[in-house]
């Protein structure tokens, strides 16, 4: 059978997609790490290292992000100032100066915040903890300073590292190869005088969801005003297998605390973290089996504007989400009028097309979604006005087309289960179906009598 010119291209666009891991909403998101080398040593040379996170809503969550990479040749790290080589490696063949790491594939983290000033950098020392961009643009940045031994000490001599890995925290990010670009430039504090990198290479990694895990993490239930239908996240939505065992009561939680496994994790990623690749989730019992559940409710109708609440529940027992994002795409999202109890940002990723928003808690009031229990969900109201031309609550126009939670998509109900106007429940007889029907039972009528 002959496959039609026209499929052949769909299906190679989607494959592509994938490999490039290209996100629609964020076409140009991506990491980049920047190598500055300052200086040369007898042996090599001092570099600063950046991690530039340019996604606009997916952030690197608490426990951290982990850089990795393969030297060209045989180099050492002597030192660093503000992150640490996970393993020393073999240094058995230096004698006097012992080198920080020896491996030849080296994984680097970021120090904790609190660390003795001397091994701070800016930029540095918070747990790998990085923002997205469109949350926090100042902050979504790190750094660190490498102090590379028995390598090139000129431009021509020095040879970049390749194989590049970035967990953050978990998998899904590809690196490309490290590119030589033209040095950085650097301003001095009074910014009058300009200095350069003595070299400059750039890597950059993008994330793919398919690589970073088989099943979604989060899911969308609906409901309304004018129907009394709630729609649930559909059955086994991230997977009812993955997250075995679940809690089914509260002594079940009860009864992991005891034996030490809640407290461990929880505590452990205090302050955030999305803990996938620290500690297997401890999820509540439910249908849907996600971690996370976004609830749009379309809760009011004025005649110029209408209303929806946004409702995000944890039903993970072993993590909090500080920092987390929400993303999503309607139509009418152009012409928002008031957030209430969210932060809120506009993403345009074409031209003028504003049809996406990016909502995220309130610092030190609702920026951190608690573990699961009476206090794991946030919520917030949006209020948003009508565009005549547009707007209608048949077809289920007023719920959302994506959903996006802390830069992952989220699983939607099958759209012919939207909840649907009452008067839409059957579709109206057409005038001549009508007269059709009127006809046929007068014959059969006429017929009886006679």
């Amino acid at each position: 059978m002959e496959v039609p010119g026209s499929l052949l291209l769909l299906i190679l666009a989607a494959t592509l997609s994938v490999a490039v891991a290209y996100d629609p909403l964020d076409p140009n998101g991506n990491i980049t790490i920047k190598w500055d080398v300052m200086s040369w040593t007898p042996d090599g040379y001092v570099a600063m290292v950046t991690i530039n996170n340019y996604q606009t809503y997916r952030q690197i969550m608490s426990p951290g992000w982990t850089v990795g990479w393969t030297w060209a040749r045989r180099e050492v790290i002597w030192s660093m100032v503000g992150a640490q080589a996970t393993e020393q490696g073999d240094c058995s063949r230096f004698k006097a100066n012992i080198p920080h790491c020896c491996r030849r594939t080296p994984a680097v983290v970021d120090l904790l915040p609190g660390v003795p000033y001397n091994q701070q950098i800016a930029n540095c020392c918070r747990g790998g903890v990085l923002p997205a961009y469109g949350q926090d643009p100042a902050a979504a940045v790190a750094a660190f300073q490498v102090s590379v031994g028995q390598a090139g000490t000129t431009n021509r001599t020095v040879k970049l590292p390749k194989n590049f890995t970035l967990l953050g925290p978990g998998p899904g990010y590809t690196c490309g190869h490290a590119k030589v670009v033209p040095s950085t430039v650097f301003l001095t504090p009074d910014r009058r005088r300009k200095t350069q990198a003595l070299m400059t290479w750039n890597v950059t990694c993008t994330y793919s969801q398919h690589l970073a895990s088989k099943y979604p993490s989060c899911c969308v239930s609906f409901s309304s005003f004018y129907n009394e239908t709630i729609v649930p996240c559909a059955k086994c939505a991230c997977g009812c297998d993955a997250h075995k065992p679940c809690v089914r009561s509260e002594r079940d939680r009860k009864r992991l605390a005891v034996t030490g496994k809640h407290n461990a994790n929880a505590h452990a990623h205090r302050g955030g973290g999305n803990g996938g690749a620290a500690a297997a989730a401890l999820l509540q019992c439910t249908t849907h089996m996600c971690p996370v559940r976004v609830h749009w409710h379309v809760k009011l109708n004025y005649k110029e504007y209408w209303r929806a609440k946004i409702t995000i529940a944890n039903f993970n027992y072993r993590m909090n989400y500080t920092g987390w994002t929400l993303v999503a795409q309607h139509p009418n999202l152009d012409n928002i009028t008031e957030v209430f109890s969210f932060d809120y940002k506009p993403v345009i990723s074409y031209g003028s097309i504003n049809d996406t928003a990016m909502f995220y808690g309130l610092k030190y009031f609702n920026d951190q979604l608690m573990e699961a229990g009476p206090h794991g969900n946030v919520q917030s109201e949006v209020l948003m006005r009508k565009d005549a031309r547009t707007f209608t609550f048949r077809q289920g126009w007023a719920f959302p087309r994506k959903v996006y939670f802390n830069g992952d998509e989220c699983q939607m109900p099958p759209p012919d289960s939207y909840p649907f106007l009452p008067n839409a429940a059957a579709p109206a007889a057409s005038p001549v179906g009508s007269a059709v029907a009127v006809a046929s039972t007068l014959v059969f009528l006429l017929m009886a009598w006679a």
